[in-house]
């Protein structure tokens, strides 16, 4: 993806809000040497945000007329309001050794005998995941395959299959669930309970009419 930034000399809170009130958003690029004072068009980036691929691929900066490759790092938006306040990008070349959160995209579990033979609940525990590769090698996303999850599995970090080049970032031992299968629980069918008329109602009008008759007589 290809996006346009200006450079930017005024700095400070004054100058940020200035920036903003004009429907600019302020940044900053770093690395690969001096970092570089940026703002871009609000509503352009406000929009790009919205794109899986701007978050987790490398992007073409037109800076100047000079094109970079930068990487999207961080970004701020308003508590409450839908305005992105500050954004922050990382020069990035081939030789790049990144660490960065990638989507995760599921398939196949439809067809998996875990949901078509034994008819469980498959739940996407982890949405994305943290790959160590060289910035060349950077996915847009990691497809992970279903069709195979049988009752009762769990896939972990460790059971991932992915690309030539790319790792799974660990934390220390842990290895966190991405998927979880699980075996709906079967409600019991409760009978409906037979409303029994009480006969007994019935027969006290006729009781005390007896006592009535017999006073009476």
């Amino acid at each position: 993806m290809k996006f346009t930034a200006y450079a930017r000399t005024l700095q400070g809170t004054g100058a940020s809000r200035r920036l903003r009130h004009a429907a600019k958003v302020p940044g900053i690029v770093y690395g690969a040497g001096t970092p570089t004072m940026v703002e871009l068009d609000h509503n352009a980036l406000f929009f790009a945000l919205k794109k899986e691929a701007f978050h987790s691929s490398i992007l073409e900066m037109d800076l100047g007329g000079k094109v970079e490759k930068v990487l999207l790092r961080d970004f701020q938006m308003h508590a409450f309001k839908p305005i992105v306040l500050h954004v922050d990008f990382q020069r990035v070349d081939e030789t790049t050794k990144l660490r960065k959160k990638v989507p995760l995209h599921f398939s196949g579990e439809e067809g998996s005998p875990a949901v078509k033979t034994d008819k469980c609940l498959v739940s996407h525990v982890a949405l994305e995941l943290e790959i160590e590769c060289l910035a060349s090698e950077l996915p847009e996303f990691v497809s992970i395959d279903l069709s195979n999850l049988t009752k009762n599995q769990s896939l972990h970090a460790s059971d991932l299959k992915l690309p030539a080049g790319i790792k799974a970032v660990k934390r220390g031992t842990l290895d966190p669930v991405i998927v979880a299968v699980t075996t709906p629980k079967i409600e019991e069918e409760v009978a409906p309970t037979a409303v029994v008329a009480d006969k007994g109602k019935g027969a006290k009008p006729r009781k005390e009419e007896k006592q009535q008759k017999g006073r009476g007589g």
